[in-house]
């Protein structure tokens, strides 16, 4: 280590495993932002369920060993590299990408991934935006491509995506049907954009919601645990009606003749298939949320950097989740 060098806390990831493999230290140098970076000093960061996938090798992406996960984080730019305009030192800042990786006391993040953080927001706020956000506008808006007018369906809608999504179609004039498990979960649905909601953990809620849409059926489902209610979904659907995939955990058996008469179709979403101009369209129509009222991130439960392992074990264990898992820093 060279002398003089400032070092930071930060988690890292050296083989991949259980929660157990993140591992704290304090021996890391703070990195140095280069052409088209900047260093966040960082305040929060998101925890989402992809990092506990990437963190056990079982996921599509995966890091060279040894790693930082995380990629939603919110603070204060410390620093700029060269030929960066739109931001400078102090500026309050979230990102949807970083460089270094977010469980960490600083992070470098490439400059188009990098957003301002209106001051209505706090830190926490901000690290709540950028996958649950950005993935839930990517799963309305582009894949499902809704109309206003429409009703669409958010299963395990008291989440970080969830709760995104309810916003993001109340706001665009749809008819939104959330579901949850716990009183204060559907208490949370409906403060949050949705018109009606269901206990998916009773026995008969998809009769429920079959009474409350009628003979017409749900034009869209956002759905964040495929291998549960797929097949269930499916028989939910309109004409035309479309299964967006957030988030699956596992296989399913499906009737495939459930699509056919509907020609309904199942789509399944990732947010980094996203082009750079798509992601900035979409930080366009964010941004105008934050400005007019309608984003307003809910968060869930917090977490020192220390306890990072902790968080791992409950955003996958833990049922009943409300709002957006963060580290606070």
């Amino acid at each position: 280590m060279a002398t003089g060098q400032k070092l930071m806390r930060v988690i890292r990831v050296f083989e991949f495993g259980g929660p157990e493999v993140l591992k704290l230290r304090s021996d890391v140098a703070v990195p140095v932002p280069k052409e088209h970076q900047v260093l966040i000093k960082v305040h929060a960061c998101g925890v989402n369920p992809v990092e506990t996938y990437i963190r056990s090798g079982t996921h599509i992406i995966k890091p060279v060993l040894p790693y930082t996960p995380g990629s939603d984080v919110a603070g204060v730019i410390e620093a700029v590299g060269d030929n960066v305009s739109a931001f400078k030192k102090g500026d309050r800042v979230f990102t949807t990408a970083t460089v270094s990786g977010g469980y960490a006391e600083y992070a470098l993040a490439a400059d188009h991934t990098v957003y301002t953080l209106p001051e209505k927001l706090d830190f926490k706020q901000g690290a709540a935006i950028g996958i649950p956000y950005f993935t839930a506008y990517r799963a309305l808006l582009h894949s499902a491509r809704v109309k206003a007018g429409e009703n669409v369906l958010v299963h395990g809608a008291s989440g970080g995506v969830g709760l995104a999504a309810c916003q993001i179609a109340r706001a665009h004039g749809l008819k939104v049907l959330g579901t949850a498990s716990t009183e204060e979960g559907q208490k949370i649905v409906l403060q949050n954009g949705a018109h009606e909601v269901f206990n998916h953990k009773e026995v008969n809620y998809i009769d429920k919601i079959k009474k409350s849409v009628g003979e017409k059926g749900v034009n869209v489902i956002i759905e964040m645990l495929a291998n549960v209610n797929l097949s269930n979904d499916l028989k939910l659907l309109s004409r035309g009606g479309r299964v967006i995939i957030v988030g699956s955990r596992g296989p399913i058996e499906i009737t495939p003749r459930d699509l056919m008469p509907k020609e309904s179709s199942i789509i399944g979403v990732s947010l980094y298939s996203s082009t750079k101009e798509e992601f900035q369209q979409f930080a366009a129509a964010l941004q105008a949320g934050m400005e007019i009222g309608w984003l307003k991130p809910v968060i869930g439960s917090q977490y020192p950097l220390d306890k990072a392992a902790q968080a791992h074990e409950n955003i996958i264990h833990n049922t009943g989740t409300t709002g957006k898992m963060i580290l606070l820093l």
